[in-house]
Protein backbone atom coordinates (compact mmCIF):
# COMPACT_ATOMS: atom_id res chain seq x y z
CA UNK A 1 0.00 0.00 0.00
CA UNK A 2 1.18 3.77 -0.75
CA UNK A 3 0.38 6.71 1.48
CA UNK A 4 0.14 9.87 0.42
CA UNK A 5 0.92 13.14 2.76
CA UNK A 6 0.28 16.56 1.14
CA UNK A 7 0.30 19.48 3.52
CA UNK A 8 -0.12 22.99 2.95
CA UNK A 9 0.14 26.24 3.96
CA UNK A 10 -1.96 29.38 2.45
CA UNK A 11 -1.43 32.73 1.30
CA UNK A 12 -2.22 35.89 3.60
CA UNK A 13 -4.73 37.21 1.74
CA UNK A 14 -6.32 33.20 1.28
CA UNK A 15 -10.39 33.61 2.54
CA UNK A 16 -12.04 30.89 4.55
CA UNK A 17 -14.09 30.41 1.67
CA UNK A 18 -11.46 29.58 -0.62
CA UNK A 19 -9.82 27.48 1.51
CA UNK A 20 -13.81 25.58 2.43
CA UNK A 21 -13.79 25.63 -1.12
CA UNK A 22 -10.34 23.51 -1.66
CA UNK A 23 -11.42 20.89 0.69
CA UNK A 24 -15.24 20.22 -0.60
CA UNK A 25 -13.31 20.26 -3.98
CA UNK A 26 -10.90 17.76 -2.87
CA UNK A 27 -13.94 15.48 -1.08
CA UNK A 28 -15.69 14.80 -3.99
CA UNK A 29 -12.45 12.45 -5.64
CA UNK A 30 -13.31 9.26 -3.81
CA UNK A 31 -16.21 9.78 -5.89
CA UNK A 32 -14.43 9.97 -8.99
CA UNK A 33 -11.11 8.18 -8.81
CA UNK A 34 -11.89 4.70 -8.16
CA UNK A 35 -8.03 3.81 -7.06
CA UNK A 36 -8.60 5.56 -3.66
CA UNK A 37 -8.63 3.34 -1.13
CA UNK A 38 -9.16 5.89 1.84
CA UNK A 39 -8.87 9.31 1.97
CA UNK A 40 -8.90 12.32 4.40
CA UNK A 41 -8.27 15.85 4.44
CA UNK A 42 -8.68 19.22 6.91
CA UNK A 43 -7.26 21.99 8.54
CA UNK A 44 -4.90 21.67 10.94
CA UNK A 45 -6.11 21.56 14.52
CA UNK A 46 -4.21 24.71 15.42
CA UNK A 47 -2.21 22.79 18.50
CA UNK A 48 1.08 23.71 17.68
CA UNK A 49 2.38 27.01 16.41
CA UNK A 50 4.16 26.57 13.03
CA UNK A 51 2.43 23.25 11.50
CA UNK A 52 1.40 23.41 7.57
CA UNK A 53 -2.44 24.41 7.72
CA UNK A 54 -4.24 21.65 5.54
CA UNK A 55 -3.64 18.29 5.14
CA UNK A 56 -4.27 15.58 2.65
CA UNK A 57 -3.74 11.93 3.37
CA UNK A 58 -4.71 9.06 1.07
CA UNK A 59 -3.80 5.71 0.72
CA UNK A 60 -3.84 3.26 -2.57
CA UNK A 61 -3.53 -0.05 -2.83
CA UNK A 62 -0.23 0.21 -5.48
CA UNK A 63 2.23 2.65 -7.06
CA UNK A 64 0.11 2.51 -10.38
CA UNK A 65 -3.38 3.36 -8.31
CA UNK A 66 -1.92 6.53 -6.83
CA UNK A 67 -0.06 7.52 -10.46
CA UNK A 68 -3.60 7.22 -11.32
CA UNK A 69 -5.07 9.42 -9.03
CA UNK A 70 -1.88 11.70 -9.22
CA UNK A 71 -2.86 12.55 -12.97
CA UNK A 72 -6.04 12.22 -13.55
CA UNK A 73 -7.59 15.34 -14.72
CA UNK A 74 -9.97 16.07 -12.06
CA UNK A 75 -7.48 15.75 -9.35
CA UNK A 76 -5.46 18.47 -11.99
CA UNK A 77 -7.99 20.83 -12.25
CA UNK A 78 -8.54 20.94 -8.18
CA UNK A 79 -5.09 21.63 -7.89
CA UNK A 80 -5.11 24.27 -10.51
CA UNK A 81 -8.53 26.23 -10.60
CA UNK A 82 -8.01 25.99 -6.49
CA UNK A 83 -4.96 24.94 -4.47
CA UNK A 84 -2.32 26.84 -6.73
CA UNK A 85 -3.58 30.53 -6.44
CA UNK A 86 -3.90 30.45 -3.04
CA UNK A 87 -1.04 28.45 -1.89
CA UNK A 88 2.23 29.59 -0.09
CA UNK A 89 3.86 26.40 0.49
CA UNK A 90 3.59 22.14 0.11
CA UNK A 91 5.08 19.39 1.16
CA UNK A 92 4.60 16.04 0.20
CA UNK A 93 5.55 12.40 0.59
CA UNK A 94 4.73 9.30 -0.66
CA UNK A 95 5.38 6.05 1.23
CA UNK A 96 4.57 2.28 1.50
CA UNK A 97 2.65 1.16 4.64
Amino acid sequence: MIRHVVLFTWTEDATGEQKAEVAARLNTLPGIIPQIRSYAVGPDAGLNPGNHEFAVVADFDSVEDYLAYRDHPVHQAIIAEHIKPILASRAAVQFGV
